[in-house]
């Protein structure tokens, strides 16, 4: 049974088989389960990434802990241009440098389980994971090197703006860079609260938002971070996104949705069609806002005042969406999407498997998917 902070209990079974079906897509084990506090369950992330792709020769593929043999697609990035990076949470790394038509995989030689990634240009890159896993590119992905951080915590996403990334995970970890990543510091989040997303419009202002509803916001690049209460916030949240410094929207469990429109100082529950787990949010070109969960999109056509309900074909457990040049493009656990006219979306096959190139099938909004497990269902005590 899940208990609110209301003390309202809900014994529904089919929000337990959705923490079970969700727990399981994460990955979660036992022994890391044991090491978290009671309330607490793991879950997926996003980020950036670089151009020019280069074969990698076997001498410069590092050995593999984990099974590179399987690909649960965990994050995007596109650095410009119509180079993709796919991330795989066991590892492996997918590139493309002509908009999907192929792809060449290649390594990081983590040991651990990835979850984000972010690029801060063709060739500069980080991939972050569990047990304070820092990875490091500086030729596009070919090869990485750990970079040592002061926390032992899982990290969750990472995001940059010019030369200024930060990190959030475990615990209320936030980590800040201000020359690269090549050296990384502890930022003070105020909270021991498990921290999902970190979003920067620019090098000031920024978004956090994490598990029990928990959302911080700055706007001096986290010198200083603000708790923001909202009470109508009950579970914890999974995705923040602004337009601008001051129009913004938060995601999360139980079809959450949150509307700002002073920068994230307060914020308005927006009625939400679907009472999935809603995993990301982006605007495309045209001003559309689509956001992501189990058996496909929400959509508004008015700017993000409302949101309908675009069911998919099948459940693709979308959980990404990323900007690649004029277009989205919607990542999931081993399907990807991209907006082939609008409203139209198109299948990207075969990205996950061994084979470099891939096929292209066209399907419609309505037979478009965007699911996502990707955090923690922890309600507010």
């Amino acid at each position: 049974m899940i208990k609110l902070k209301t003390g309202k209990v809900i014994g529904d079974m089919s929000i337990g088989v959705t923490l079970f079906r969700l727990a399981v897509l994460s990955g979660i084990a036992l022994t890391s389960l044991s090491a978290q506090s009671p309330a607490q369950i793991p879950a997926p992330s996003v980020a950036q990434s670089p151009p020019q792709i280069p074969a990698q020769t076997p001498a410069q593929t590092p050995a593999q802990s984990l099974d590179s043999r399987s690909c649960w697609l965990r994050d995007a990035a596109s650095p410009g241009g119509s180079v993709v990076y796919a991330l795989c949470e066991q590892g492996a790394l997918f590139a493309t440098a002509d908009a999907g038509a192929t792809w060449t995989k290649r390594f990081t030689g983590a040991a651990n389980r990835l979850r984000a990634m972010a690029f801060l240009d063709a060739k500069r890159g980080f991939v972050i994971g569990d047990r304070a896993t820092v990875l490091s590119t500086g030729d596009g992905g070919q090869k990485w090197e750990v970079r040592k951080v002061d926390t032992k915590e899982h990290l969750m996403d990472i995001s940059f703006v010019g030369e200024s990334g930060w990190i959030v995970g475990y615990q209320g970890i936030i980590l800040h860079t201000r020359d690269g990543g090549r050296t990384w510091e502890k930022q003070n989040a105020k909270t021991t609260q498990t921290l999902e997303t970190v979003f920067f419009l620019d090098p000031d202002h920024g978004w956090v938002v994490g598990w029990s509803g928990t959302i911080l916001r700055t706007v001096d690049g986290g010198q200083n971070w603000q708790t923001v209460r909202c009470d109508a916030a009950q579970w914890s949240l999974t995705a923040v996104y602004f337009k601008d410094p001051l129009n913004g929207w938060m995601v999360g469990f139980a079809g959450q949705i949150f509307r700002s429109k002073d920068g994230g100082v307060t914020w308005q529950a927006q009625a939400s069609p679907v009472k999935s787990w809603l995993t990301n949010i982006a605007f495309d070109a045209s001003n559309r806002g689509w956001m992501t969960y189990d058996d496909g999109f929400l959509l508004s056509e008015d700017g993000g005042e409302t949101w309908k309900a675009v069911p998919a074909a099948g459940r693709y457990f979308l959980s990404k969406l990323q900007r690649v040049n004029n277009s989205l493009w919607a990542f999931g656990q081993t399907t990807v999407l991209r907006q082939a006219d609008g409203l139209k979306w198109e299948k990207i096959q075969s990205l996950v498997t061994d084979t470099t190139t891939t096929t292209n099938n066209t399907t419609s909004p309505a037979t478009t998917s965007r699911p996502g497990g990707a955090t923690n269902p922890t309600p507010k005590s």
